[in-house]
Order: C-alpha cells, then sequence, then structure tokens
C-alpha cells in the first residue's frame, strides 16, 4: 500500500497566493481583483510587486466581475478573489451573463469554501457552489486538496483559456500532493490503487480518503482512492475503470450531495456502468458556527464517515 505523508498543514488560500505571486513575475497579461478581502486571500504579495496591476474595488463583487470581463477584451488575464459565497451566489447573474455566456477568459478564485470556514456560520459556508458553476455552459471547475496542489492550479490556470471557477478553503489542511507538480486540468490524479471499493474524493476529503484507506488497508480491504481536482470537465474514463474494476463507489466532498462531485459521478456511472454508490457530503442543509473540526465530524465529512460508507456500499455489490 502506498503512503503519503503530511509535509507540513497548510491553508489552500496560502496556495493560491504563492501561485498568484509567482504568475505576477511571469506573466505579464495577469491582473489581479479582490472585493476588500486582500489579506484572507493571500493577495498582498501581488498587490506589493505589481500595484499597477491590482484592483482593490471594495465590497463590490458584482462590479468586479464586471471589471474582470471588460479587462478580457484588452487581453488580459483576470484573477477575481474572494469568499466562495461572495465568488458565486452573490454573483451569479453576472457570472452567467457577462463571462460564462460570452467565455471571457476570467478566473474566478474563491477561497473560504465550505464548512471549514468555521465560526463565521452558514451565510458565508456556502455549499453548493460547485453545482452552480459546474452548470453554467463552458466553466471550468476545479476543487484542490492541499496547498501544492492549489499553487500548480493557479499557474494552469493562467494557461487555459476561457473561464474557470477555483475553490480552495480558510483551515490549514494536510500538504501531501508533490512541491513541484504538473497540474493537469480534467485529469484525475490515481492516489492509491484498490481491488475492492473506490473512494473517489475531492478539495478537503482526499487526505481524509487516503487516511480511510489506511484503516481499511489494515482490515484487509483494498481501497483505490482517486483525487478527482476537476469538477468539470470530469475525468469519466478514470471514474468508470476504477467502478469496474472494484464494483463499488464511494464519492467524498465537502459540499452538498446535490450537484457536487458525488452527483456527476453518479451521472457519470448511471450512464456507461451503473454501480453501487454512497455519498459522503452534507445533506442538503445549510451550515453553522463551530471550529472546522467539529463541524467536519458533525456533518459527517472526515475519515469516518467514509469508513461507515465504504461498509454500506460494499454489502450492495
Amino acid at each position: 500500500m502506498k503512503t503519503y505523508e503530511n509535509t507540513g498543514s497548510k491553508d489552500t488560500r496560502s496556495g493560491f497566493g504563492a501561485g498568484l505571486t509567482e504568475l505576477g513575475k511571469t506573466n505579464p497579461d495577469v491582473v489581479a481583483l479582490c472585493a476588500d478581502l486582500t489579506g484572507s486571500l493571500k493577495m498582498d504579495e501581488f498587490k506589493a510587486n505589481h500595484p499597477e496591476r491590482f484592483f482593490q474595488v471594495g465590497i463590490a463583487e458584482a462590479n468586479m466581475i464586471g471589471l474582470a470581463a471588460g479587462m478580457t477584451i484588452g487581453g488580459k488575464i483576470p484573477f477575481t478573489g474572494t469568499f466562495a459565497n461572495f465568488s458565486t451566489g452573490r454573483v451569479y447573474d453576472q457570472i452567467r451573463q457577462s463571462v460564462a455566456y460570452s467565455g471571457k477568459n476570467v478566473k474566478i478564485c474563491a477561497s473560504h469554501a465550505g464548512i471549514t470556514l468555521g465560526e463565521d456560520g452558514a451565510t458565508h459556508q456556502i455549499l453548493e457552489d460547485l453545482g452552480l458553476m459546474k452548470m453554467l455552459p463552458g466553466m471550468t471547475v476545479i476543487n484542490t486538496c492541499d496547498f501544492n496542489q492549489t499553487k500548480a492550479a493557479t499557474l494552469a490556470i493562467a494557461e487555459h483559456n476561457g473561464p474557470v471557477y477555483l475553490r480552495f478553503g480558510r483551515p490549514k489542511v494536510a500538504n501531501f500532493t508533490p512541491e513541484n507538480q504538473t497540474f493537469e486540468i480534467g485529469k484525475a490524479v490515481h492516489l492509491q490503487d484498490g481491488t475492492d471499493v473506490s473512494i473517489i474524493a475531492t478539495g478537503h476529503l482526499v487526505w481524509e480518503a487516503l487516511e480511510a484507506a489506511k484503516s481499511l488497508h489494515e482490515k484487509g480491504i483494498s481501497a483505490e482512492v482517486i483525487n478527482i481536482h476537476t469538477i468539470k470537465p470530469l475525468d469519466e474514463e478514470a471514474i468508470i475503470n476504477s467502478a469496474k474494476k472494484t464494483g463499488c463507489v464511494v464519492t467524498a466532498e465537502e459540499h452538498n450531495y446535490l450537484g457536487g462531485l458525488g452527483e456527476s459521478v453518479a451521472r457519470t456511472l448511471a450512464q456507461h456502468h451503473p454501480t453501487p454508490q454512497e455519498f459522503v457530503a452534507t445533506q442538503d442543509t445549510f451550515g453553522e458556527s463551530g471550529t472546522p473540526a467539529e463541524l467536519m465530524e458533525k456533518y459527517g465529512l472526515n475519515a469516518k464517515s467514509i469508513l461507515q460508507k465504504v461498509e454500506k456500499v460494499m454489502a450492495k455489490k
């Protein structure tokens, strides 16, 4: 069994900041816009190094999206930054009409996603953003798992022509993927080979999936772990091949089970290879205030919950 080492817990939003800082040095077309949350989005260094390419729009998210869309006409590559709730729900109309409809090359970068935002509570903990964004025609949707992958994704989306939604988080989480990795949009990452069950995870739940696989190995159960960092376009081939091998699937995500990764996997399997599936996700509910660990436990978004779902889905084989 392959093992992964946590090289030190880091927040994924800092991975975005590191990637943006590097882009500032290497790509003169990259510009950054922020809605009054420069520190929270880790955009300070880009701002300090390139003040002429940084635009603080204030608490005016809809205006930020409109400005970004306009900048693409002049050949710029705008990266917008604010909390995930404000990056999507608050400005859905502007994203749909000004960005997605005309295929503008805007990179919508969203921090503080999911319930691990923590104490700020339900009004800020968006759990439906992946669904909102993946339903927009032409929108690429990415949800990274750790600092290194977030940095690599930030660099990669600058080279991608078209609108992108990049989702990351607030808390410090395990940093376990390679430091100088190549991020391939739309390509799943096989972390662990297995024959008894496929655990298909995204975002913060990828590390939890690896922890669950370790516990399953001790029980003699061989779990395949796949990191789906790109929700759209989805690597359907990787999902189908894994399901054919193991015969059952558990999906894991920090998102509502309606509209997220699990639903996309279920559609893929229903169309190509019907397979028993269980979902680790929030159950059509809003969040609440609490520490990230408390909320992950309460809403069943951890390795323990994955183990429970594995037991349930394997009984359906």
